[in-house]
């Protein structure tokens, strides 16, 4: 059966919207350049789209035009190293998910423990957050709430006081071991992450957790946050001011 027969068939089974390289359909170094050409084709034909340099996905067609991959697809090759995870997806790419904007961002944000200079993908815009914390499956999403509040004042298009409100709601649902380890995280994150964290945590009456947050923190420094008592009534206490 010819490469391109085979890519042809290989392809009817993936999943639109999925993203791969040619070395997916590569079963022999010498046939590189007849792989690369007839995924060429397929993109000249309608069948495929590119997405950048080397990169190609099956377009899901809609009454609305076409549909590109949603942001994992588009960076998930940075997102791990032989089959370990090093980095995930953080800021503007997961604010929408977390309830915390509705604004849908066309850069992608990835939290990483070595960043590198920012890039263009496609109609993205691809940026990072250095992570001090050892990044793991399990701990990528409390990792993605502590980047929130270590952002809060950046979020788009929501006031201040309605991401600590909303962010204040998450931390609630969190399980206590969660709360546990969230802690544990935050204390490589910067003092005013960790003061908005244990502030927060006091008020769900999680005094215990609060207190070793509490501990870690310089007495007289203050945070500027305006108007953080109009959601967290102790936040004086946390020079949240």
């Amino acid at each position: 059966m010819s490469i391109t027969k085979n890519i042809t068939n290989a392809i009817v089974r993936l999943p639109t919207g999925q993203v791969f390289t040619y070395t997916d359909f590569l079963k022999e170094p010498d046939q590189r350049e007849a792989v690369i050409k007839a995924l060429n084709r397929m993109v000249a034909a309608g069948k495929l789209a590119k997405l950048g340099k080397g990169k190609y996905y099956k377009p899901e067609q809609t009454v609305f035009g076409t549909l590109e991959p949603d942001q994992y697809q588009v960076v998930k090759d940075l997102l791990k190293e032989n089959g370990k995870v090093t980095g995930y997806l953080t800021g503007y790419s997961i604010y929408n998910k977390l309830g915390l904007t509705t604004q849908v961002s066309n850069t992608i944000q990835i939290g990483k423990n070595d960043i590198r200079s920012q890039f263009r993908r496609g109609r993205y815009t691809i940026t990072f957050i250095r992570q001090k914390n050892e990044i793991t499956r399990d701990n990528i999403p409390l990792l993605q709430i502590l980047d929130a509040i270590r952002y809060i004042k950046k979020i788009p298009d929501t006031p201040f006081l309605l991401s600590l409100e909303r962010l204040q709601i998450i931390l609630k649902e969190l399980s206590i071991a969660d709360k546990k380890k969230m802690v544990s995280l935050s204390l490589k994150y910067p003092a005013s992450t960790r003061a908005l964290v244990g502030a927060m945590l006091e008020n769900l009456g999680n005094n215990e957790l609060a207190e070793k947050l509490s501990k870690t923190l310089n007495p007289v420094t203050v945070y500027k946050m305006p108007g953080a008592s109009k959601i967290i009534a102790n936040s004086e206490n946390w020079n949240l001011k």
